[in-house]
């Protein structure tokens, strides 16, 4: 539940995002409309007054241009992957724990009182490796053999959870793409409709399915590629995060095997 709320958290706060940036577009187009009338291509609003189009006017003209179907589902592919990913990234922030500090608190928790002070502060200390901890302390008396079992086959639980909605993430880093290809192949087709219809084959005719072609495809790959930088990213902290839980988890076998000879 509380990775399905963060999740409706992050989502929430790129679609407010939107949503503002959305009005202030709307409120500063609101005293140009009362002045003049509206262009029909929002790239005429600039021409000759020597100013350049500003970038989140060129890419709603792109948006519309590409087709409002493919590139809105290929919008929702970023969304939905963003907020997947920085839920991730969230997650495995929080995760990350001080394992030298944690071992020395948990050593010295043990010489002064043993296994059930040594399993109180991993209780009060976050993080998978902590869980990890307080798993193998919990079957101490079952002998370390077991506890290096436990140690084990929970550090797998937590790889997984630490892995969670990846899957998704390189769903939509896969769909982006097609999409924008889909949009192509279309593109394509109206063009050569196009063709069929007038009977001509001149530059005018094709060019709006051929930029409809281009354009769904440049979105899609933006996406793909925005996704999978984040979904690096992402492994990248899993992998240091699994490396400390390793190496976290040998030192507290060596921890209770001293104990366990006193």
């Amino acid at each position: 539940m509380k990775k399905f709320f963060m999740f409706l958290a992050v989502a929430g706060l790129m679609t407010l995002s939107a949503s503002i940036a959305s009005a202030q577009d709307a409120a500063e187009a609101a005293p140009a409309a009362t002045e003049v009338a509206t262009p029909s291509n929002p790239q005429d609003l600039f021409a000759g007054s020597g100013e350049e189009v500003p970038l989140h006017q060129a890419l709603k003209t792109k948006f519309i241009e590409g087709g409002a179907g493919f590139m809105s589902l290929i919008i929702i592919c970023l969304i939905i992957g963003l907020a997947l990913a920085i839920e991730r990234i969230l997650y495995l922030t929080f995760a990350k724990t001080n394992t030298k500090k944690l071992l020395a608190a948990v050593e010295k928790a043990l010489e002064e009182g043993g296994i059930e002070k040594a399993k109180e502060v991993c209780r009060n200390t976050r993080g998978p490796v902590a869980s990890i901890f307080y798993q193998g302390l919990l079957r101490y008396d079952q002998g370390l053999d077991t506890v290096e079992k436990s140690i084990v086959s929970y550090g797998s639980v937590q790889m997984s959870n630490m892995e969670s909605g990846l899957s998704w993430i390189s769903l939509f880093i896969a769909i982006a793409p097609s999409l924008g290809f889909l949009g192509t192949v279309i593109g394509m087709i109206q063009a050569f409709d196009a063709i069929q219809a007038a009977g001509d084959i001149s530059p005018n005719v094709v060019a709006g399915g051929m930029k409809v072609a281009l354009i769904t495809t440049v979105a899609g790959l933006i996406v793909a590629m925005i996704l999978q930088v984040f979904y690096n990213y992402i492994l990248a902290k899993i992998d240091s995060l699994s490396i400390d839980m390793e190496d976290a988890s040998i030192s507290l076998v060596d921890i209770l095997t001293k104990y366990n000879k006193k």
